[in-house]
């Protein structure tokens, strides 16, 4: 036997809206099933938290069966703490969204060159002409 612990993942779902109660497991397993929940979760874009103290307490809930009361203290903590995330992260989402508005605005109200301007033949000259030092005429030297 190896001194390496098993993986295991546990999802919960909890819609305080409809008719649960309490959350529910939807999800759980160890090794590659575990894997799999966790990357399911991340591709879904959901927040995958690690406690193994909770997900040894969550694996005893049998699939689909809400959580025991015994575990209502510890799972609101958590999803009390995830609200905290999310809406700092939403906060940040819409300061960014702000900021690009702003942006998009400040581009707007720049002026525009006049079509002739815009034009390719001035697009591509160089700011700058090249400049090519005079040639010096050949003098004899006859002297």
């Amino acid at each position: 036997m190896s001194g390496t612990p098993r993986r295991s993942a546990a999802a919960l779902v909890y819609d305080k809206r409809g008719t649960d109660d309490a959350p529910r497991v939807v999800a759980k397993g160890y090794g590659l099933v575990a894997d799999m929940i966790v990357k399911r979760a991340k591709e879904a874009g959901l927040y995958v938290h690690e406690s193994p103290e909770m997900v040894n307490l969550l694996m005893q809930v049998d699939l689909d069966s809400r959580i025991p009361p015994r575990l209502y203290q510890a799972v609101a903590e958590l999803l009390a703490w995830l609200h905290q995330v999310e809406a700092a992260s939403s906060e940040q989402r819409a300061e960014a969204a702000r900021a690009a508005a702003s942006a998009a605005a400040a581009a707007a109200a720049t002026p525009r060159l006049p079509p002739s301007w815009r034009d390719s033949a001035w697009r591509n000259a160089s700011p700058v002409a090249p400049v090519t030092p005079p040639r010096r005429p050949k003098t004899s030297s006859s002297d």
